[in-house]
């Protein structure tokens, strides 16, 4: 919407070379909405826009625009001016962009920066990717203990411009090993002679360093924090992991079960500015393996031809038989998965009741499917038999069918791997060999 209103005047602006007006029209607007709108422009055209604001507005703006464009930016910058819009960036959101960058390039500008910056920067960079030290900020206020509330405040005051959240205060001794903390609403409801000491919650729920980034989002929502302090093996604090960030971890976790649930690799950015090759590369490899499956349907198929060419009626059916199964088990998959990822520390006595509910409802959804079944296909054949088949086939895969989109991806958890990966594609590419197993195994047993 402000895209449309607002970019034919920042245009015009551009080609009049209106730098006032273009500071005046970044300043007047939030950076997501600026940024919005930038989007719509060329790399070379948005340098333009951003360079006539102060540096620290520069990374306002620039932090909220689409990585792959922050990396196409990067590119038409001048060393010593976009070391300095790094430098005003946020520890966590400059990490992400650096990480994208050649090596070669991240060594040539840390020297322009400043020695705290360039060794903040190193150290982030140094920790493993999706960890809690890969996402957490360092721009955090932190107290020592022996303090009263009146010299706490004004300590804070000298901390906040550098802070990205004050809500929380963390106390820390000499060693930087993290104590407790502390409220900014207890410290100001607090008399100024009061021990700081009093005041500390040193019941404090913290994270590794070396946590996965979706467990750290997972505390997050858990407790309803604003932010979670991050320490390292000794208890020191390193960091913390605020709250925006959580919301972004989940989009980007909830992304890439939706995308592996489809049988796809996941992308590195949006859709749309994906390259053609990439995407094909992210799905050509699990088209070629479903293929496998596929084939090996043609072989059942290929063994029961006997079977089908005498009771040709079999063929009919095929359809039904192999949907009802690939749709329950597909159904089964995306609940178990969404329920891991919801819960990560779900225990063994929990997984066997999701088992034996999953068991449950195959029995019931099965029966009611097969009942269906049963008097649609007596409606099409008008033979008893016949539609006998088909109604305890469909009871017998569809039970089956829920069976294992309900253990197969809780057999990967229990390996060490993504339950994701388990997807919908191929739990319904094995449905369906089972399914037609079955199938042709109830025909002979009650056809005879």
């Amino acid at each position: 919407m402000y895209g449309r209103l607002l970019l034919p005047e920042l245009r015009v602006m551009l080609d009049e070379g209106d730098h006032a007006g273009i500071k005046e029209f970044c300043d007047a607007l939030y950076p997501a909405v600026t940024a919005e709108i930038l989007a719509e422009l060329d790399s070379q055209e948005v340098w333009r826009v951003i360079s006539c604001c102060e540096p620290e507005k520069q990374a306002e703006i620039f932090q909220f625009l689409p990585l792959p464009q922050q990396i196409e930016i990067v590119a038409v910058i001048n060393r010593a001016p976009l070391s300095r819009l790094i430098e005003e960036m946020a520890p966590d959101d400059r990490v992400d962009l650096l990480s994208r960058m050649d090596e070669e390039h991240v060594e040539e500008l840390l020297p322009l920066m400043a020695q705290a910056e360039r060794s903040d920067i190193r150290k982030l960079l140094s920790y493993p990717e999706d960890s809690a030290g890969a996402i957490m900020t360092t721009e955090y206020a932190s107290l020592p203990e022996n303090i009263t509330v009146a010299q706490a405040l004004e300590k804070l005051r000298q901390q906040a411009p550098d802070s990205e959240i004050i809500s929380y205060i963390y106390v820390v001794d000499e060693g930087r090993r993290l104590q407790g903390i502390v409220s900014l609403r207890d410290l100001i409801l607090a008399r100024p002679a009061r021990p700081l000491s009093e005041l500390i919650n040193r019941d404090v729920i913290s994270v590794r360093v070396d946590d996965d980034q979706e467990y750290v989002a997972q505390q997050l929502a858990r407790f309803d924090f604003v932010a979670i302090p991050v320490v390292d093996n000794q208890n020191q604090l390193v960091g913390i992991v605020t709250h925006d960030d959580a919301i972004d971890i989940m989009q980007e976790e909830a992304t890439e079960d939706t995308y592996r649930l489809a049988a796809v690799e996941p992308l590195e950015d949006s859709y749309l500015s994906t390259s053609l090759m990439t995407v094909i590369r992210k799905r050509i490899g699990w088209l070629i393996f479903l293929l496998v499956p596929s084939f090996l349907a043609a072989k059942v198929l290929e063994h029961y031809e006997g079977v089908s060419d005498k009771f040709e009626w079999l063929v009919l059916f095929i359809p039904l038989i192999l949907a009802s199964g690939g749709n329950a088990g597909s159904q089964s998959a995306t609940l178990i998965i969404r329920a891991m990822a919801l819960e990560s520390n779900i225990q063994r006595d929990e997984l066997n009741a999701l088992l034996r509910k999953e068991f449950k409802l195959g029995l019931l959804l099965g029966g009611f499917l097969s009942v269906i079944s049963f008097f649609i296909s007596w409606a099409f054949t008008a033979e008893l038999i016949q539609a006998s088949v088909v109604g305890l086939s469909v009871f017998l895969v569809v039970l089956m069918g829920i069976s294992a989109g309900g253990t197969l991806p809780m057999g990967f958890r229990r390996l060490g791997m993504d339950p994701a990966l388990m997807s919908n594609p191929f739990i319904t590419a094995l449905v369906d060999i089972l399914g037609l197993i079955i199938y042709f195994q109830v025909a002979m047993y009650i056809v005879g």
